[in-house]
């Protein structure tokens, strides 16, 4: 991202973080497999969904009230939900699952996870990533801003 903010200045976090998005999706095009790693090795770095990060403190306050949220409920569906999380990056490698919770149940979410590992759809599924981590930093900079 240091071409993204080494050259310019931001009005607002709303279009740093469209600007960022805008770089990732840049790095994205499949016929450059090196910008294509680089962009996997962010992607990829989102917490899996309902599963205790292996360093929490790395999650901000926000993301750890909806993780908790997702591992709410019958162990059945956290199970459901870890086999999805593995089917999901079995699909899609180098890739996490990431969309805007936004206070949507588990069940939700999971139909969602379903339709989009059935879509089998690389490309699509790099695009809804990148919107949804720009959704989440969106939401999480208005949160915090309203705090102020």
């Amino acid at each position: 991202m240091i071409p993204v903010l080494a050259n310019q200045t931001f009005s607002s976090y709303t279009n740093l973080i469209d600007a960022v998005g805008g770089r990732m999706s840049a790095l994205s095009a499949p016929n450059s497999p090196t910008d294509r790693d680089v962009l996997f090795g962010i992607l990829g770095s989102h917490p899996r969904l309902g599963r205790a990060p292996a360093n929490p403190e790395h999650l901000s306050e926000l993301s750890k009230k909806e993780q908790a949220q997702l591992n709410e409920g019958a162990e059945e569906q956290a199970e459901k939900l870890r086999a999805l999380n593995a089917e999901y990056e079995e699909k899609f490698p180098g890739l996490r699952f990431v969309t805007f919770v936004n206070g949507r149940s588990r069940d939700v979410i999971m139909v969602e996870m379903r339709q989009r590992i059935d879509r089998a759809n690389t490309e699509k599924e790099i695009e809804e990533t990148i919107q949804g981590m720009c959704d989440i930093a969106k939401d999480r900079a208005r949160k915090l801003q309203s705090r102020i």
